[in-house]
């Protein structure tokens, strides 16, 4: 084809060929040379760049859900073996009904305004629920040390033959929520009759948590039965205050053990707590290894009285309407803390769960990945902000909540309220503190105390005239320190921990497709009192029935508990007492 002409002079290459030649391998030698030094270059920055620079890739990542073997005690007998099989059997199931039945039925009700032991006769019924147990469970009685704390907490002791080795500790409350007469007719069945279908015990206490009394104090029968002896000392600790928070029975109990055997001393701690749940397409042991602290803020405006029928603009409740308005626009943010548990359930769901929503996944990647940066988090916490929309049952696991509960204010129809209480409750997050939530309503507060010429007293003085007083209750909790949930010792990977040693009793009942991750309550249980004597502490409802969701109507009408789930915890008890005397923590 012939060349065009585009006005460049166009040399002959056959005239000159010499020239021609030594370009051609002038520009080969180049074009060696800079990618020899590009290869030489990419080579030197592999060697030189720090290995704690190096983001590894997903495939060689570790878990961050790791899942521990089931857990089967090795010593067996023939009379463990027998009793194991007894107590999947239908005869057990009868037994545990009618034992069941029989502690539902005693009223052991606890109220906010209870007076002192001794001189308030609405105590007296614990001494009827104190010998139906000794009755029922003879052999606990007669072979554990009973010590009884504050005359109704209930304190057992079955002596282990290694002392060197830490205590084992199984809690439950004997007490219940009150049952008010005006709900008594909505009852299916009496609210103390310890009624069973067939399926379910119904009735007051039933699933909050005379089921977890009955269930340890029947599985430590069953042990002494097949003639079972512990080389670990276990602890059963009963209050009977738990439902107006304890400091009777509890709080001595408590008390008690750090002075019996010190601070640290205890090698696990079970008590009530979460269940067993299914979402995102899997099943879920959650274990409570956290608990939400608490604050109830007292609020008072004090504004001048007078006359009603000469009324000013604003008085004591309208300025304080408007603080309760200004608190409830000023909610909490979901956050999670990296201490929180549930941050631990969302990788679980990311690893496991086939129905894990993938916007969820996407915002957990991209946390570990400025985690991994040392980038700085933005104000918002976005991945905290759409688990929260799953509904305020799961936003309220990784938020502080408010909730204006209580108010009182003036006194007769024609006279102007001289003072106005107003009390808010908070559960604080997991990662807060209420010395944070006391510095943002006091923030609130000083709005309204400035727009209406009112001195502000913030936590440090007594109420005056005109003025906004905040206090709160003896009752502040700050968060429960976080259980460690590594499956095995940090410094001995042969070690198992007790959190790995729940979680390999629970899928050993349960099977395999039942995966354990750390779980939180938004409650607070009698551990409260216990922290100091171990950093181990568990708060979980270990009885599953598949066929029964949530908790059995706890605190409302139509508590009740399946059969299923009631033998099950006692299965549970049995092999977490044996495991636990097993383990080399």
């Amino acid at each position: 084809m012939a060349a065009k002409n585009w006005g460049v002079q166009t040399p002959v290459l056959v005239e000159k060929p010499r020239k021609s030649l030594r370009h051609s391998q002038f520009l080969k030698i180049v074009f060696v040379l800079v990618a020899f030094w590009f290869l030489l270059r990419h080579y030197i920055s592999e060697l030189s760049t720090p290995p704690w620079n190096i983001t590894p890739s997903p495939a060689t990542s570790p878990p961050r859900c790791p899942q521990v073997a089931p857990l089967t005690p090795g010593h067996q007998t023939k009379e463990l073996e027998d009793m194991q099989a007894y107590l999947e059997s239908g005869a057990f199931r009868e037994i545990a009904v009618e034992r069941l039945a029989g502690a539902v039925k005693i009223p052991t009700q606890s109220y906010d305004d209870m007076g002192e032991i001794g001189s308030d006769p609405r105590w007296d019924i614990f001494y009827s629920f104190a010998d139906y147990l000794a009755k029922t469970f003879p052999l606990v009685h007669a072979s554990l040390q009973l010590e009884k704390v504050n005359e109704h907490g209930l304190l057992y002791t079955w002596t282990g033959s290694e002392q060197r080795l830490k205590p084992n500790l199984l809690m439950a409350h004997q007490d219940v929520v009150p049952v008010p007469a005006s709900t008594v007719k909505s009852w299916t069945h009496p609210p103390f009759s310890g009624h069973f279908d067939g399926k379910f015990v119904w009735g007051r206490g039933s699933s909050d948590c005379k089921n977890q009394l009955i269930a340890i104090l029947g599985a430590v029968e069953a042990l002494l039965a097949a003639q079972f002896s512990p080389k670990r000392t276990l602890i059963l600790s009963f209050g009977f205050d738990e439902e107006i928070s304890g400091p009777e029975g509890a709080g001595h109990l408590a008390e008690h053990l750090i002075k019996k055997y010190g601070h640290d001393s205890i090698a696990a701690i079970v008590d009530e707590g979460a269940v067993n749940v299914e979402s995102w397409g899997t099943n879920f042991a959650l274990p409570g290894v956290a608990e939400k602290g608490a604050i109830d803020v007292d609020l008072v405006v004090r504004m001048p009285g007078g006359h009603s029928s000469i009324p000013p603009k604003h008085n004591g409740i309208g300025v304080a309407s408007e603080l309760i308005t200004l608190i409830e626009e000023n909610q909490y943010e979901p956050h999670l803390y990296e201490e929180n548990p549930y941050l631990d359930l969302l990788y679980c769901g990311a690893e496991h769960a086939p129905k894990f929503p993938s916007k969820l996944s996407k915002l957990l990647n991209k946390r570990a990945s400025k985690q991994s940066t040392c980038s700085q988090k933005s104000k918002k916490d976005h991945l905290a902000i759409e688990a929260a929309k799953a509904g305020p049952e799961i936003k309220y696991l990784f938020t502080t909540s408010v909730a204006v509960d209580i108010i009182h204010g003036g006194v007769k129809t024609n006279a102007l309220p001289e003072r106005t209480q107003v009390t808010v409750d908070h559960r604080i997050n997991v990662g807060s503190s209420s010395s944070a939530i006391k510095a943002h309503i006091a923030s609130l507060a000083a709005h309204v105390a400035k727009k209406y010429n009112l001195a502000l007293h913030a936590f440090n003085g007594a109420e005056t005239p005109s003025s906004i007083t905040l206090t709160h209750r003896s009752t502040t909790l700050e968060p429960a320190p976080v259980s460690p949930t590594n499956l095995h010792s940090p410094s001995n990977s042969s070690r198992v921990t007790p959190f790995g040693v729940l979680a390999g009793t629970t899928r050993a009942l349960y099977g395999t497709d039942l995966l354990v991750s750390p779980g939180i309550m938004t409650g607070n249980t009698d551990t409260r009192y216990y922290w100091n004597l171990s950093e181990n502490i568990f708060r979980y409802g270990p009885g599953w029935d598949r066929e029964q969701s949530g908790l059995g109507n706890i605190h409302t009408v139509d508590e009740k508990m399946g059969i299923r789930a009631h033998v099950d915890a006692t299965r549970w008890m049995w092999a977490w007492i044996r495991n636990m005397d097993e383990a080399a923590l």
